[in-house]
């Protein structure tokens, strides 16, 4: 089984690729203007962030970068295009030749380009009498494509491999994917030879489905001796199956031509500027290496929160790494959204508290108390609170017991009972070595 796919993305500007319409709009058809509607006389300007953002897609993918670009006007006939075309780009796109690695495996990037998202369109009103209603928002917002090679062997790792991919994209360049049905995936997949494209999936869920029952579907068919056929197929969500949409066509029959109000632009010094911060996947490769822990345990903390492997990587200056994965992906994890509004105000204290278990000076329990009491957990003592506290148990046994100290004069080891009672009593709030030294201390002031 082959799999290859053309991911379709978002990009986060505040304005649309071709004109200055906003990207956010309350009432359908409100954000619109002669350019994006496709009035005559109307002209396209590019959207500067729009073609660095997707440049920095395409630095990321590791693709070679075309040194000059021009858009293409891509045509065909459907309700949610006004103009009857699409800006987009066919012979010069940003970057070709790229690749991802997922698990290990290189999974092959063939072009990264950016183009203009078509119109929405919504379905109203009863079986047999519905009505179509267009909402023009979303078109001219600006879109990235990724097309990959056809490297991927199953569902399921199509389905890991866009997860991964836009987690590094979210804070590369802000892709917000909070609602995947916003990720658009056409799906090109072959079990034979010949291969069938499933257009226009949304969401991850949809796009496993949908790769998971076409399939079945050609295996079942190369069994019955049927031949598959080059076609587009659309994946419909109620019924859970592909249907026929049209014979597949080849790009030549969408008549590209070139963009005539727009040019050529060059962006070779551009994209060669572009410095790329470092992503989620990224940094969990260097801190497996550099602190020695699981890749897993790694991706774990970048993928709570950067902010947590920020906290992890102050930690671990203090305390060793397994010191610090204890307790940052057990209480501060499980309580991670009471933990990362203090962090701006209580982070020295978190990490001295970890510190001070790590140094023996306190114990687990202890230290667990006093994390959770700063997000109003739990209630702790404050150390001399506690130290009293001891004070006042030792004593009192010795007021009690005061063989001990007559004892402890000839054998130091007559404290143990001391010590034994007071671990009992105090139920692990203290370390045993707190616990150690007040015991000696006290009998020492009556010896």
């Amino acid at each position: 089984m082959k799999i290859g796919l053309e991911i379709h993305l978002q990009l986060p500007t505040k304005s649309k690729l071709f004109c200055s319409c906003p990207t956010t709009a309350d009432q359908p058809n409100s954000s619109v203007c002669p350019t994006c509607l496709g009035f005559p006389g109307s002209r396209p300007s590019l959207n500067r962030k729009a073609l660095e953002y997707g440049l920095m897609v395409a630095r990321f993918l590791d693709c070679h970068m075309n040194q000059k670009i021009w858009f293409s006007r891509k045509t065909y006939f459907y309700p949610d295009l006004p103009k009857h075309f699409q800006i987009t780009q066919y012979e010069s796109p940003l970057g070709v030749d790229g690749h991802y690695d997922l698990n290990g495996k290189r999974i092959g990037i063939w072009r990264v380009h950016i183009e203009e998202d078509p119109g929405r369109i919504r379905r109203v009103g009863r079986s047999g009498e519905e009505v179509s209603l267009i909402d023009y928002n979303r078109s001219g917002i600006p879109l990235v494509e990724i097309v990959t090679a056809p490297d991927m062997s199953s569902p399921a790792e199509a389905r890991e491999f866009i997860n991964q991919l836009t987690t590094e994209l979210r804070y590369l360049v802000g892709i917000s994917v909070q609602d995947e049905q916003s990720i658009r995936v056409d799906c090109n997949i072959s079990v034979g030879e010949e291969r069938v494209e499933v257009k226009n999936v949304s969401g991850l869920r949809n796009m496993e489905k949908a790769l998971s029952y076409e399939a079945t579907r050609q295996a079942k068919m190369l069994e019955a001796g049927k031949k598959i056929v080059r076609e587009t197929r659309r994946y419909d969500e109620e019924r859970k199956v592909t249907l026929p949409a049209r014979e597949k066509e080849f790009e030549e029959d969408y008549g590209y031509i070139g963009e005539p109000d727009l040019g050529e632009y060059e962006i070779g010094a551009m994209a060669a500027a572009i410095k790329l911060p470092e992503t989620p996947f990224m940094r969990a490769e260097r801190l497996a290496k550099q602190c020695s822990i699981p890749e897993a345990t790694a991706k774990q903390l970048v993928l709570t929160s950067m902010n947590l492997a920020d906290l992890f990587e102050e930690t671990c200056s203090k305390v060793p790494p397994e010191k610090a994965v204890q307790w940052l992906l057990g209480p501060i994890n499980s309580n991670w959204s009471k933990f990362e509004p203090i962090l701006g105000e209580k982070k020295g204290e978190i990490i001295d508290v970890i510190k001070a278990d790590s140094d023996g000076r306190i114990n687990d329990n202890e230290a667990k108390m006093r994390l959770l009491a700063m997000v109003g957990m739990a209630e702790v003592s404050t150390s001399d609170e506690g130290g009293r506290d001891i004070e006042v148990l030792v004593n009192q046994f010795l007021d009690k017991h005061p063989e001990v100290v007559k004892d402890y004069r000839t054998n130091p080891k007559a404290a143990n009972s001391v010590i034994g009672h007071l671990m009992k009593e105090t139920k692990g709030r203290h370390s045993s070595k707190e616990i150690v030294e007040c015991v000696n201390r006290e009998i020492e002031k009556r010896v």
